[in-house]
């Protein structure tokens, strides 16, 4: 397990731009953040919580859902130990609460929930028409 605090998050208009971030805190285990597949999650009022973007354990690969495929721009600093989420063309469905993961896997299609061990308490995003 790694420690994760998002932030970043608050209220744009529609067609905005908003970057969140992500900390992680060196696992308990000892396994370094690099050792990691990250990832972004969303969960909106009454829905399930859906994937946003996963990205590999060195930033070469990136996967996106094809709701923000094109606006929205994952990556990492390893030296810092942080992720982040650059959202752009903001449109009132991304309205979410948002949340950074974490998963001991290789591969960066992995989208569902339960595979990632590791979660930040989120951070609320608001998009006004």
């Amino acid at each position: 397990q790694v420690q994760l605090v998002e932030s970043g998050g608050g209220l744009v208009q529609g067609g905005g731009s908003l970057r969140l971030f992500c900390a992680a805190s060196r696992a308990a285990s000892g396994r370094t953040f690099s050792s990691y597949v990250m990832g972004w999650f969303r969960q909106a009022p009454g829905k399930e919580r859906e994937f946003v973007a996963t990205i590999s354990w060195n930033g070469d690969r990136t996967y996106y859902a094809d709701s923000v495929k094109g606006r929205f721009t994952i990556s990492r600093d390893n030296a810092k130990n942080t992720v982040s989420l650059q959202m752009s063309s903001l449109k009132p469905e991304d309205t979410a609460v948002y949340y950074c993961a974490a998963g001991r896997f290789y591969a960066i299609t992995v989208t569902s929930p339960d595979e990632f061990g590791s979660w930040g308490q989120g951070t609320q995003v608001t998009v006004s028409s």
